[in-house]
């Protein structure tokens, strides 16, 4: 059987010293062994999220972790500013109000960015908001949003408290949680943190703590407060998903082996690589270049091309597997995933394959002019950066 060459925004490859790690014999998460290994994650962890604060670790997927956010913060009724460029920045929207906040949505057009005059503008009629939510890097469109300059906004013209979705791009892009002013910052353990679905990262400020102290929403299972305190124990309140924090262990090894500036830098490169590609193969690209996501490129479905039969395509013959496009996206666009366990070789296996795929469908290129267009950006580049 083949190996799927998976790129993907989510679940990406996992490095065998992670899936060998996963494979250890289980132990009690009330164990001594486990409580030495929960405070130790802890500290390595924070790098990546730029805090002092502890790390909480969630067994759920991400979207269980951005609940936790709203509900642990905010009460029925409380205003709150739900920023929005795309489908995970409306998955915000839909949890604010399943829980009956009164919700001011800033929709933006998918493919953009919120900029600080956006974002003034909106919030300048605006009173007494609790919290202001938003997704730092939106899988949907491959906009990385300027969460540190929203960030400004938020603090000199609300007291809101600041709550970022970093699923998809945490361990693979900067996050400056304390200098930026984040008050709750969450990711998911299947995308660049390369792992398995099912564990989710939360750290709070001491803001956001005081705030989900004196919040009256009930809250069982995604209790914030019953994390910190357990976490106080080096344990969780519940079962936690304890092969995947062994994981997360060798996760933090193959990171700090690197060098977590020289991760970043990665992530950068493989982005200029497939920009790069996509325009010397004639394919348009959904967002600007100031604001392209490092882990995640979404790409214009040139006109006269089926989609759905040119990524079966890819996938049957040359296990090339994409994905495509989300919402009114659908059919419109397809995401190339370069986050996580990806480097400048899987990159360019990926866009040779995909010319493969499109000569098959008679699309018209230069052959070979998206693999050296990836070439020449990572040879450029390459002496700046340790490459495996």
């Amino acid at each position: 059987m083949y190996t799927n060459i998976l790129r993907h925004p989510g679940p990406t490859p996992i490095p065998k010293k992670v899936q060998l790690a996963m494979a250890q014999d289980i132990y009690s998460h009330r164990s001594g062994d486990f409580v030495e290994l929960y405070r130790e994650i802890n500290k390595r962890v924070k790098p990546l999220f730029g805090t002092k604060q502890d790390i909480l670790l969630l067994p759920s997927g991400g979207t269980a972790a951005l609940e936790a956010a709203a509900v642990n913060i905010v009460s029925p009724g409380e205003d709150v500013v739900v920023i929005t460029i795309g489908a995970f920045g409306d998955y915000f929207v839909g949890i604010c109000e399943k829980y009956n906040f009164n919700v001011h949505k800033l929709a933006i057009e998918w493919g953009e960015a919120c900029t600080e005059e956006m974002l003034t503008e909106f919030l300048k009629p605006l009173n007494n908001i609790k919290a202001v939510f938003v997704t730092y890097n939106e899988t949907s469109t491959g906009v990385l949003n300027p969460i540190d300059k929203i960030a400004k906004v938020v603090h000199a013209h609300t007291d809101a408290l600041f709550i970022v979705d970093g699923v998809s791009c945490i361990g693979g892009t900067l996050a400056e949680m304390d200098e930026w002013g984040i008050d709750i910052l969450v990711t998911g353990s299947q995308k660049a943190m390369m792992l398995p679905p099912g564990l989710s990262l939360v750290s709070v400020s001491e803001k956001a703590w005081t705030a989900i102290e004196e919040n009256k929403t009930p809250s069982y299972y995604l209790n914030l407060l019953s994390y910190r305190n357990w976490a106080e124990k080096g344990m969780t309140p519940n079962t936690p998903a304890i092969t995947l924090i062994y994981g997360l262990a060798a996760v933090c090894d193959l990171i700090e082996e690197e060098g977590f500036d020289q991760t970043v830098a990665r992530h950068a490169l493989m982005r200029d690589m497939v920009r790069a590609a996509m325009r010397s193969l004639n394919l348009g690209l959904l967002t600007s270049d100031e604001f392209a996501s490092p882990t995640i490129t979404t790409i214009l479905t040139p006109e006269g091309l089926d989609l759905s039969d040119f990524l079966g395509h890819l996938k049957k013959e040359y296990h090339l597997d994409f994905a495509g496009g989300l919402g009114h996206l659908q059919e419109k666009v397809f995401r190339f995933g370069h986050m996580g366990y990806c480097f400048p070789s899987n990159v360019l296996e990926a866009i040779s394959l995909m010319e493969a795929g499109l000569q098959d469908f008679n699309y018209s290129f230069e052959p070979g002019a998206g693999i050296m267009a990836a070439q020449n950006v990572f040879l450029s580049k390459k002496n700046t950066l340790k490459t495996r």
